[in-house]
């Protein structure tokens, strides 16, 4: 019997403890254990959730599964009311999301206000535009009518990450809900108190299992999550080891999957580019969300005739960076998510001087002792970087750049694509046909000419090579939530006489 959960709230409206949310309740775990929600730059403990494990995750599916006969069968408009409603309660409590993404991520509070929120807001409005558009089509024939149906899948289990918590979760079950799919939804475990939040705050509007929410560590729940033969669908973000084993889960019913995983994007800045804009943008792609972004410009190419005025500008604005609470509005360096990915950052800052690259600035942890506690590293930059280095091919997930330098266009972009990642890229130059040239050169599922991080609602976002497959924050993601089926009606009156003689 599932046992509902009783907890006070804090200033913040955070409660004391969160249960899972299963078939339109908030439920006690079936282990009994709890993990801790931490705040990263102070280190205190924010919540606690639920250290979920297989029995949940099934409790889970099987309410997914009821409710998905009905959901799958609401009409266009009922969807598309909800998926609006959502919109417009997020924009509502628009700075208590902002806030509950930064004490529990690390990331300035201005990050989570005018970037993380309006983006996750969007992948709603969006999507609701969407519930109308999911339509078949018709085919003539002499002799049939060719009816091509389009069809949600069913049960699909969502695993997102802890860097962009809010947004991950919008832009996975916005287009599930579009097109009348069920859910069961799996948070990373060290950051997804804005996300719980926001279930407590949206539950009256969903049909009882329409979502459903899980919390726990990954061993114990994404193997029974994704090998259940009740789900349908896997849609991942996060690290290529984690989605190797869930596409080995997958293979279990043979179930298709939508992988957003890591980068290691090159940033190419040609001898004719606009330099302070180039800069502006290098230091955005270095520290934004504390470089705990995949689609990070973390190799930086600066054509040799401007690297020197470059660097110069770059170092200083780096510098300029205010690191400090990530609750004060004035900060734009936050603290790393957790103790874990500080200790893996601060790994590769060693690593880096090991491999013989030389530190323009940063290259350690913050040292003011009102960030003693906190998990803060200063904005880093690499030079004298080699592209074979391991600086300059693993994804390090922090506030670090590895500047390469270039001056034949050939040897650059071959360097470029040296890489087993392929998300995305950014390109620097006032030469249109060099831009497009090395644009459509470049292995990687998105380049931005001119401005790094140039966002647009419905522009698919995803990779190439091991940086996944499939495509999202775009209506091309419906198509991995639909199948079709084709339906030939007979028109001609008769017997075909294949099979007289």
């Amino acid at each position: 019997m599932a046992t509902q959960l009783k907890s006070t709230e804090n200033e913040y409206g955070i409660k004391s403890e969160y249960g899972h949310y299963i078939g339109g309740e908030w439920i006690a775990g079936d282990s009994g254990k709890t993990i801790d929600l931490l705040n990263p730059s102070t280190g205190k403990v924010l919540t606690k959730i639920q250290a979920g494990n297989a029995k949940d995750i099934e409790r889970a599916i099987a309410a997914a599964k009821a409710a998905f006969p009905k959901w799958s069968q609401s009409l266009p408009g009922e969807r598309q009311e909800i998926l609006i409603e959502v919109a417009r309660r997020l924009k509502a409590r628009h700075s208590h999301y902002a806030t509950l993404e930064t004490l529990n991520n690390g990331k300035p509070m201005r990050e989570s206000m005018y970037f993380d929120m309006p983006q996750a807001i969007g992948q709603f409005e969006l999507f609701a535009g969407a519930a109308y558009g999911l339509h078949g089509q018709t085919l003539d024939y002499p002799d049939a009518i060719g009816i091509v149906h389009r069809e949600p899948l069913g049960v699909c289990a969502q695993i997102i990450p802890w860097n962009v918590p809010m947004l991950m979760m919008a832009c996975k079950i916005a287009p599930a809900l579009a097109s009348g799919n069920t859910v069961v939804l799996k948070p990373a475990e060290t950051v997804c108190l804005s996300v719980i939040e926001f279930f407590v705050e949206m539950a009256d509007l969903l049909p009882p299992g329409v979502i459903n929410v899980v919390t726990g560590y990954g061993a114990d729940v994404g193997e029974a999550l994704v090998t259940s033969p009740d789900v349908a669908k896997v849609a991942f973000t996060g690290s290529v080891a984690t989605a190797r084993r869930i596409i080995q889960y997958a293979s279990a019913n043979i179930i298709p999957q939508t992988l957003e995983l890591g980068g290691k994007s090159a940033h190419i800045v040609c001898g004719d580019a606009d330099i302070d804009a180039a800069v502006e943008s290098a230091t955005m792609s270095t520290v934004l969300n504390k470089g705990e972004v995949c689609l990070a410009g973390s190799r930086l190419f600066l054509h040799q005739s401007i690297q020197d005025e470059f660097l110069a500008k770059f170092k200083t604005a780096l510098e300029g960076i205010r690191q400090g609470d990530p609750l004060d509005m004035a900060t734009q360096l936050g603290a790393q998510a957790s103790k874990m990915q500080f200790d893996k950052v601060e790994s590769y800052l060693r690593l880096a001087t090991e491999e013989g690259a030389e530190v323009l600035t940063g290259g350690s942890r913050s040292e003011a002792t009102n960030l003693a506690d906190g998990n803060f590293i200063k904005p880093t930059v690499f030079t004298n970087v080699k592209n074979t280095m391991r600086i300059a091919q693993e994804e390090i997930f922090g506030p670090v750049t590895s500047v390469i330098t270039w001056n034949d266009e050939a040897d650059m972009m071959q360097q470029a694509n040296a890489t087993t990642y392929g998300l995305a890229g950014g390109v620097w130059t006032k030469d249109l046909a060099r831009a497009h040239r090395i644009a459509r050169q470049l292995e990687t599922g998105t380049v931005w000419i001119n401005r790094y991080y140039n966002l647009k609602a419905n522009m698919p976002l995803g990779g190439y090579k091991q940086s996944g497959f499939g495509r999202e924050f775009s209506h091309e993601v419906l198509n991995h939530y639909t199948q079709t089926k084709s339906v030939v009606v007979n028109l001609q009156e008769g017997r075909t006489g294949m099979f007289d003689q």
